[in-house]
């Protein structure tokens, strides 16, 4: 998986990507965004935003900030806003692995749908750690390899087509908490078959939090 890769496969999904995948992944977007506990007044960051499927599901009086590196996913979101006319809504194209915030600058930060997708993915954890607040946990809602040996093994079978796919079929949980060092508060089966996971961090890394302690 490389940026381009990324781009090139959401440029082909992005028109039908909602009649794909709105449905079967709503649970997850709308169980993540309620276990923020959002307050008014709150910012919140969603990396990944994609065609903003999760958008209307935030509370009123919030202010949401959606980024996403395809130009294509992007267009549709705003799109979305418009009709909706949602004020407090500001969606801008970015790598999630390379933000333009500053430190501290969100309550909340989630990212759905994005990890197996993206090149580094413990860049994207670690500019997630960065710009949420000292209050805030971090929300993370993906598939990782199942634990089922028969699907797992298809998994790992047509993980070589990933770069096609757009995605990584064969993303395991315990070698991404491992590599970015993520301290998991809780674990979530969501979606169908709970096929999915919905993760609820400390912004803090795992090795701090056991110093700390």
């Amino acid at each position: 998986m490389d940026t381009q890769g990324v781009r090139d496969a959401y440029r082909r999904y992005a028109r039908h990507y909602d009649l794909c995948f709105g449905a079967i992944f709503h649970p997850g977007r709308k169980l993540a965004i309620e276990q923020m506990g959002i307050r008014p007044g709150d910012r919140v960051l969603e990396g990944g935003v994609g065609t903003g499927l999760s958008i209307p599901e935030y509370p009123a009086g919030v202010q949401v900030t959606g980024i996403d590196v395809s130009t294509d996913m992007i267009r549709i979101a705003q799109q979305r806003v418009e009709r909706l006319e949602l004020p407090n809504v500001s969606l801008m194209e970015m790598d999630a692995e390379n933000m333009d915030f500053t430190d501290d600058q969100f309550d909340h930060v989630v990212a759905m749908y994005v990890l197996s997708v993206a090149p580094y993915p413990s860049r994207v954890v670690d500019e997630m750690r960065r710009v949420c607040s000292a209050r805030g946990d971090l929300f993370i809602v993906n598939h990782f390899r199942h634990r089922n040996p028969v699907v797992s093994g298809f998994e790992k079978m047509i993980a070589p087509l990933s770069k096609l796919v757009g995605f990584r079929p064969d993303f395991a949980l315990e070698e991404f908490v491992d590599q970015t060092d993520l301290d998991v508060i809780e674990s979530k089966p969501v979606n169908l078959f709970g096929y999915w996971t919905l993760l609820r961090a400390s912004r803090e890394p795992r090795s701090a939090t056991a110093a700390a302690a």
